[in-house]
Order: C-alpha cells, then sequence, then structure tokens
C-alpha cells in the first residue's frame, strides 16, 4: 500500500524589500521610513493566492510591520494563517547581545499577540542567525514563552548555516522545539531545498524533486519559506549594490508567483504549529 504523502509547513517570512540583510550596508535603518512600503499589497497577493488554493500557511511576521500595518496582522489570522514573530526590527540575532536580543523577542511577541488576540508560538530569526556563536538566543525565546523557532539553517552559506547541525525537528530546551528549514542530503553534504532566492535560481522541477526526496526518502515534512518582495518584480531597483548583490536579489523575480502556484499544488502543505507541534513531546532532545 502506497504511504500518505506528507504535509509540509508553508511559511512566509513578511519584510519589506528595503528589510533585507543583503541591503542592509546600502539602506541605512533611519531611511526606512522614507522608502515606498509595497509589502501590504504584497502580503494581499499571497493570501489571495493561498484562498484560491485553499492553503494555510504560518507568517513570521517584523514587528516594525505590523505595528505599520495592524489591518495586514488581522487579515492574516482572519485568513486561517498562523501568525508568528520575525522580531521587531530584522537585526540578525547573530549581531546583537543577549540582552538586546530578549528584549526584541519579547517585543515582538507581545505586539503581535495584541494586535491579533492570539498565541504567537513561533520565531525565525532574520536571516537565519541563530548558530554555534549565539546558542543563548533558545535561552531567550523559551524565557519569552516561544514554543517553536525556526531560526536555524544546516548549510554552508557565506551569510549564514550551521551544516552540522541536525536537519530535522529537534528539542533544544524542554518544551523548546527548533524547527530547521529544509535540506536534502546528497554528496555526504546538505543542499538548500526549502525556498529562497535558491527556489527563484533553480529550475521548478529541480526544486520539486528536492522536496520528494525528503518526503519520499526521508519521510520527513518539508519547511518552505519565501518573502513578499519576491513576487514584485516591479519593485524599486536600488542603487549602487554589488553585482552579487544585484543578482541574488532580482534574479527570477517575475516567475516567482507562477512557480508558487505549481508548489502549493504539487504537495500538501500547512501551517507551522499545526505540522509540528502536536509531537513535539516526542521529538529528540538535543541540547544546544
Amino acid at each position: 500500500m502506497p504511504s500518505q504523502p506528507l504535509t509540509n509547513a508553508l511559511t512566509i517570512d513578511v519584510e519589506d524589500y528595503f528589510q533585507v540583510s543583503a541591503l542592509a550596508p546600502y539602506i541605512p535603518r533611519d531611511q526606512w521610513e522614507t522608502r515606498e512600503c509595497r509589502v501590504e499589497r504584497n502580503v494581499d497577493r499571497i493570501l489571495l493566492m493561498l484562498g484560491e488554493q485553499r492553503t494555510r500557511a504560518t507568517f513570521f511576521t517584523l514587528g516594525w510591520i505590523a505595528q505599520r500595518y495592524p489591518q495586514l496582522v488581522r487579515r492574516i489570522v482572519d485568513g486561517g494563517h498562523e501568525l508568528a514573530s520575525h522580531g521587531y526590527g530584522h537585526q540578525r540575532a547573530s549581531e546583537m547581545t543577549e540582552a538586546d536580543f530578549s528584549a526584541d523577542v519579547e517585543r515582538a511577541k507581545k505586539m503581535l499577540e495584541d494586535l491579533s488576540g492570539q498565541e504567537v508560538k513561533g520565531y525565525r530569526a532574520p536571516s537565519f542567525s541563530i548558530g554555534e556563536s549565539n546558542l543563548w538566543a533558545f535561552d531567550c525565546l523559551e524565557r519569552a514563552g516561544y514554543r517553536y523557532s525556526s531560526s536555524i539553517y544546516p548549510i554552508r552559506h557565506d551569510h549564514y548555516g550551521m551544516p552540522d547541525a541536525p536537519r530535522f525537528a529537534h528539542q533544544v530546551r524542554a518544551g523548546l522545539v527548533e524547527l530547521p528549514v529544509t535540506t536534502a542530503r546528497f554528496l555526504n553534504r546538505n543542499w538548500p531545498a526549502s525556498g529562497g532566492g535558491y527556489f527563484r535560481l533553480l529550475p521548478y522541477p529541480l526544486s520539486r524533486w528536492l522536496l520528494q526526496k525528503v518526503n519520499e526518502i526521508d519521510r520527513q515534512p518539508a519547511i518552505f519559506y519565501f518573502h513578499p518582495w519576491e513576487i514584485d518584480a516591479g519593485q524599486p531597483r536600488i542603487p549602487g549594490i554589488s553585482a552579487k548583490t544585484r543578482f541574488r536579489h532580482y534574479v527570477n523575480l517575475q516567475h516567482t508567483e507562477g512557480r508558487l502556484r505549481r508548489l502549493i499544488a504539487d504537495f500538501n502543505w500547512g501551517r507551522m504549529d499545526e505540522v509540528f507541534l502536536g509531537s513535539a513531546a516526542q521529538l529528540p532532545l538535543v541540547k544546544a
């Protein structure tokens, strides 16, 4: 008898194009208020797409965005989606002190809960910036009342990554689960298989094959992520950025929404909390 298809977790990191970590050297934080905000219209397009395909997802939302667009937060929740935290101001956890990080994740959680009227269970660090040098971040998340994190990317990358970390869901503290974004294992190495720039760069059939491998061979649910700005080919172009940054940020923006529609149709999808937290107590404890 063929095995039942797994339900994977679809996630959206709610930030605007000018808040991306790779653009931080070119767009000072004190200029954010002067930039054209496009996040609301892009999230509304995503909500419409998910509604058409009867799919629920998890929205890791910046407190900075939620504070300025409270009605957007309510539309996310009213659509049956999970509201989770992306921190307040999109500062990398690896560039913050423990005290500053703790204040950031507590502020974001309280703000999102006040706006939505629902418990915020999950957190994702900007740029997957929890790694070997700042594992104290899990203590901060546990104290703040989060139930899971999705902040470690077990790959080698020039901006982030913890390649020796477990690839799949595990407990890092009693009551706190880490849900790493998905990688595929071959040639004795972990390869990205969970979205972002790789999804825009690689041919769609390859991305689909990688996720199928995780579902069918590893028998694990996948975690896929993308950003609202990745479906926005008309976003402003930032002058003066390096060729590498320009390529990474703008490659294939015009094709992303079509690929996402195919992805949603090709797999079963759900919210992070519903896919993972029901069995959290049975997950192995890997004390970090």
